[in-house]
Parts: structure tokens; sequence; C-alpha cells
């Protein structure tokens, strides 16, 4: 009886999650469409969707590209919900990758566009992380990050105790050799940052 109720409770939070990431009131308040124009796409790009989710910007970017994009998350559930999204809308050119972002499984300097969307607080070390992305994107390319605020005065969203400060952010991204192109707020608990590679680090360092 524990053992279902706990596979239950495991369910409930899963579907929750889901109704969040599908929500209308996200899209309206942070249309897709919206956050990947602020990004220089072209058709030629092939994209990275860390924490892909249920594919709120892997689907719209998709659409926007003829080279792959590439949908990572730990969690099968929500590939298959990007692969039923994609099925229905007759979107073929997705990749499913189940992973996370300790060993991202794509070779080094394959990718144009990396999109980081509300998932770089979930994970730990953030250097760790952030050379990660820097190994698989090309030099010249981009990293989108959307992240909520630390702010004691913003309650909306994670923990205050995991998220990261936008300087934290941008302090280490330099350090791992991007350029910081645009930050921005378009609210007020949420910040955009776009990073371009501009310096090889990661091979250097290997």
């Amino acid at each position: 009886m524990l053992k279902n109720n706990i596979d239950l409770k495991k369910t409930e939070n899963f579907m929750n999650k889901v109704a969040f990431l599908d929500g209308i009131q996200r899209k309206e308040l942070l249309p897709p469409e919206e956050i990947l124009g602020r990004l220089p796409i072209n058709k030629s790009d092939r994209v990275l969707d860390v924490g892909a989710g249920s594919g709120f910007l892997t689907i719209p970017v998709a659409k926007m590209v003829n080279e792959t994009v590439f949908a990572l998350d730990i969690d099968q559930r929500m590939l298959k919900i990007i692969q039923e999204k994609a099925d229905d809308r007759n979107i073929n050119n997705i990749e499913l990758l189940k992973g996370n972002l300790d060993n991202i499984p794509l070779p080094v300097g394959s990718i144009d566009i990396v999109l980081a969307s509300l998932i770089l607080h979930e994970v730990r070390p953030l250097p760790k992380v952030i050379n990660q992305i820097g190994g698989v994107l090309k030099v010249g390319g981009y990293l989108l990050c959307l992240e909520y605020e630390k702010d004691n005065k913003i309650v909306q969203g994670p923990p205050m105790n995991i998220r990261i400060k936008s300087s934290e952010l941008e302090e280490e991204l330099i350090k791992a050799g991007f350029c910081i192109v645009r930050k921005e707020f378009p609210q007020e608990s949420i910040y955009i940052i776009i990073a371009k590679k501009k310096e090889d680090l990661y091979n250097a360092n290997s």
C-alpha cells in the first residue's frame, strides 16, 4: 500500500509539472516565439534544448530550422510528450536524448544554439554544467539562459536557496569563455541572458 501511495504521489507530481510547463499562463507571460526571437536563429542551425521538459521551446524552434533540434531531458516521460507533440504537428527534425547536463551526449563543437530555460538552477556544480554546454557549442554559437532572479522580495518561482543570481551566472559564463550579448528582465522575477561563445576554453582545458 505504501509503495502504491508513493507511486501515485510521483505520478501526481509529474502531471502537475507538465501542467505548469504547458500552462496557458506561462505561454502568455513568456511566449516561446518571443523568447526565441531574441536569438539570431538561421535555418541551418543545429539546436540543443537542455532540460527540454515538455518541449516548450523544442517544438517552436524545430519549426524555425531545417537541421536537427536535440531535446535533452533526464525524464523519459517528458521526452515521450515531446515526441507525441512532434508527431501531432508533423515535425520530424527533433532527436530525443535521455541524459543530464553532467555529460551531454553530443560531439564537441557540434551545436550552434543551446537553450537552457529554467533548468540551470536544478543542476550543480554550475561551472561544470556551463563547461559541458560550452563544449558542445561551436565558437560563435549562442547560449540562451532563462532563470528566476535570486531576490528575497520575489516569492514566485523555485526555492530561493537553489536560484542563481543573474550576476553570478554572468560571471560563470565569462569564466567559461562566453561574452554576454544581452541581459534583460522580461518580468521582475525572471531574467534572460544571451551569451556567445568567443573562445574554445573547453578544448584548451581538456
